[in-house]
């Protein structure tokens, strides 16, 4: 069982800088990003009311911005997702479904307004680093609905347990059979697994990490659990020493109202992490650089031949 690094709060941010809008965040508020490589950024929102879906194609409540030097997921375990970004890729998701960019050298995305009014949104967005060596690679863009993520529940092993496999490989046992192993669709350049664990009242589960993914943390976002002996509350993030090739497991078991929780866990990269809002690189240079080609229109390297901004703009199928 892995040694428990330390229990945090996770904190209240308002990413977008819009004070209406806030979420709780794991890491880099609870945990540093340093200490969470290879991960950058865990935000979690919701549960929300939803006023209504956006009926305008080119309205989007977190607006039009960009991203360089990382790859992106956006998790949506309640209610509609709604995306779209400078490939000229636009699209919708029900739930528990998913979005991801592997945004490379740069791209600009607009997002949100696809729950209907009155429906619940609860989601995440997590930010991955990348090697400093692959931050120029050309970006990469996914949309995962829920038959695409693997999902296991009520294993023989494990009754009351279920698992969404996000990220990474993951094999998880079955008493006098062969263990299954699943596969997660959000495809990042660094190696990682991320995994949304749910345990119903007093179920308990050990799970296995492989020997290469040498960082682990832990955010509970309902109900309460013990974790490797630590007493984690709803809205904590437990850091977990996974340094240690011959202790790989994790044990959990939920409260008397069951639980669920993310799994992050990755190789880390240790390489210094240069970082000014939506740009991640790894000196203040590449940081310079980067911000000089947004304000001056040159920060796009791959991008869609029309103006991605404006579905009216697009192609016609016939011109396709």
């Amino acid at each position: 069982m892995m040694k428990v690094k330390s229990i945090k709060m996770s904190k209240k941010t308002h990413p977008t800088g819009d004070p209406k809008f806030a979420v709780m965040q794991a890491f880099p508020a609870g945990i540093s990003a340093e200490e969470a490589d290879p991960f950058l950024m865990c935000d979690h929102f919701g549960p929300t009311l939803s006023t209504g879906r956006e009926t305008d194609p080119d309205k989007f409540p977190v607006g039009w911005h960009p991203h360089r030097g990382m790859d992106i997921l956006t998790y949506m375990v309640e209610g509609g997702g709604r995306h779209a970004d400078s490939l000229g890729n636009r699209g919708e998701f029900p739930s528990p479904g998913m979005q991801w960019i592997s945004v490379g050298s740069g791209i600009e995305h607009a997002e949100g307004g696809g729950s209907p009014k009155g429906t619940t949104y609860l989601g995440f967005q997590i930010w991955v680093n990348v090697p400093s060596k692959r931050k120029m690679d050309d970006p990469k863009y996914g949309t995962e609905p829920p038959e695409n993520i693997p999902f296991l529940s009520n294993l023989p092993s494990y009754p009351g347990v279920s698992a969404r496999v996000l990220a990474g490989t993951v094999v998880f046992p079955v008493a006098d059979s062969k263990p299954i192993t699943a596969v997660g669709p959000f495809k990042t350049v660094q190696e990682v697994q991320i995994v949304d664990l749910m345990l119903e009242s007093n179920a308990t589960f050990v799970h296995t990490l492989q020997e290469s993914l040498n960082n682990c943390i832990v955010y509970l976002y309902k109900g309460s659990a013990t974790i490797c002996g630590g007493k984690v509350p709803t809205l904590h993030v437990i850091h977990l020493d996974a340094s240690d090739p011959t202790t790989r497991s994790i044990t959990f078991t939920a409260g008397a109202d069951g639980m669920a929780a993310m799994i992050f866990a990755g190789k880390k990269l240790n390489q210094p992490i240069a970082w000014h809002g939506p740009f991640v690189m790894t000196t203040d240079e590449e940081i310079r650089k980067t911000i000089e080609e947004y304000q001056s229109g040159r920060f796009l390297k791959k991008r869609a031949p029309f103006d991605y901004k404006r579905i009216a703009a697009f192609p016609k199928k016939e011109e396709l």
